[in-house]
């Protein structure tokens, strides 16, 4: 179940080809599937069923594409806070201590699960079809990913990271912290720049989406990960 450390060294590498496909959908030539926005299908179930009006369902759907951005990129930004970016970026796994500050009071795996919240809102703007596959094959890798962080860390750090993990949920954080904050200050500069595609995305969807102009929003989407790109070479390293 666990991730290879080939996957991990290229885990940012295997999302975006990931994405890409969720977007392009290349075997809808070949099924002949219908080629319209998930965010249109779920805006024309409501509307079929007589439920709520085709706009306000529209608009419903996107609201709930911007709060998924926002939560992907506070949580990510939240837990970036509390890491070296060095070891956010990493291509190898590091352990040095265990983290119990911010939001890994709440849950194990805050950048994971940010990621997972992240995507809901990307599949809004791909074919049904490329949405499904995106967040099962999403959610697929970044269980791998944490089981392979988990039995890493299980080994290096033994009983104190088993007694962490016994107290504090996987995935699903807790609404209260599970352990005491530890002494370590957030750095949210270095946080948000590392995190600023996550942003980018969430900007693109609040300011733009209600333009309800799908391929704007993904176009805007774009640039923010060639600004992120850009960024990473003004992160401190380790």
């Amino acid at each position: 179940m666990k991730a290879t450390a080939l996957e991990f060294r290229f885990r940012f590498l295997l999302g975006v080809i990931i994405y890409l496909l969720g977007f392009i959908a290349p075997w809808n030539n070949f099924l002949h599937l219908d080629s319209i926005r998930t965010w249109q299908l779920l805006a024309s179930w409501p509307a079929r069923n007589g439920w709520i009006g085709f706009s306000a369902a529209t608009i419903a759907v996107l609201v709930l594409g911007i709060l998924c951005a926002f939560a992907g990129a506070f949580l990510r930004t939240w837990a970036s806070a509390y890491l070296d970016p060095a070891v956010v970026k990493a291509g190898a796994m590091h352990g040095d201590s265990i983290v119990a500050s911010g939001p890994y009071r709440h849950l194990r795996n805050p950048l994971y699960f940010g990621t997972m919240i992240h995507t809901f809102a990307l599949a809004l703007l791909m074919p049904p079809s490329g949405a499904i596959f995106c967040v099962v094959a999403i959610a697929l890798v970044q269980l791998r990913l944490i089981a392979a962080e988990e039995f890493f860390l299980t080994a290096k750090l033994g009983a104190p990271y088993v007694a962490y993990c016994a107290r504090v949920p996987r995935l699903f954080p807790s609404i209260t912290p599970r352990i005491p904050a530890s002494a370590t200050q957030p750095a949210w500069p270095t946080a948000f720049l590392s995190e600023i595609y996550m942003w980018g995305v969430f900007v693109s969807f609040a300011a733009l989406g209600w333009r309800y102009n799908s391929v704007l929003i993904i176009k805007c989407i774009l640039i923010s990960l060639g600004v992120s790109l850009i960024a990473r070479a003004f992160l401190p390293k380790k």
